[in-house]
């Protein structure tokens, strides 16, 4: 009895008998999770801006960038917005802007954001715009 005893605990201590781990579902699961990302991923529409070159400090002959747009947009850098001159809020640009869009629905409205100003500003300007209807925005970044 004694040496049956002995034999199964002398098995049991071996490290070829040790339970091993089946890694087949980790691996189908990250298989499956890489897959959805590349199918996913070209689908995603991400929202671009472009930055202009670095201009040198020794090029003092900076065109001004002209208002050719009807409908422009102005944030100081204190945050107060101006539409068309008059200033508003970001709760009125909404409304403002679907009037402007009704007006001049092929227009394209420019925006001119102060450096300084809180990107929180822009974003809110951004959301408002596409709220109104319109497809595009021109950002003009002022130096600051």
């Amino acid at each position: 009895m004694r040496s049956l005893r002995s034999r199964a605990q002398a098995r049991s201590s071996h490290p070829e008998e040790e339970s091993l781990i089946n890694l087949t579902p980790l691996i189908d699961v990250v298989f499956v999770v890489l897959i959805m990302f590349i199918i996913v991923a070209p689908m995603l529409e991400l929202d671009r801006i472009e930055l202009a070159q670095h201009v040198s400090n020794q090029t003092k002959d900076i065109a001004p960038v002209q208002e050719s747009s009807t409908i422009t947009i102005h944030v100081h850098r204190d945050n107060t917005i101006l539409l068309n001159g008059h200033k508003t809020s970001v709760q009125e640009l909404v409304f403002l802007l679907k009037e402007e869009h009704r007006k001049y629905p092929s227009k394209t409205p420019q925006l001119f954001h102060d450096r300084q100003a809180y990107f929180e500003t822009y974003q809110s300007i951004k959301n408002a715009v596409e709220l109104a209807g319109f497809d595009e925005m021109d950002v003009i970044l002022k130096p600051g």
